[in-house]
């Protein structure tokens, strides 16, 4: 069974190399004018989820939950993005 340092040298390079794509994407984002919509909010809401996650919720299942449309209620139709997780309404 692995231990934490055999997980460290495994994964993280990947996982370093993930949240610096992130913060690059961010950094994207806040350089350019315009209006944003639902999934720039989102994904910020995703963020804070995965550093405090919810009691008895992974920080995987907090990352999904705030990037999940929970509605029940189908579309007519999907639009480029809107079936790709971030609700458009914001949660409470």
């Amino acid at each position: 069974m692995p231990n934490k340092k055999d997980i460290l040298d495994i994964y993280y390079m990947d996982a370093r190399c993930q949240l610096i794509t992130i913060a690059a994407y961010l950094d994207r984002l806040e350089r350019h004018e315009g209006e944003s919509d639902f999934r720039e909010p989102a994904l910020h809401q995703a963020i804070e989820a995965m550093l405090s996650p919810r009691a008895g919720e992974t920080r995987a299942q907090a990352v999904l939950n705030a990037l999940s449309d929970l509605s029940e209620e189908p579309v007519q139709e999907a639009t480029i993005q809107f079936a790709h997780g971030a609700p458009q309404s914001s949660k409470g």
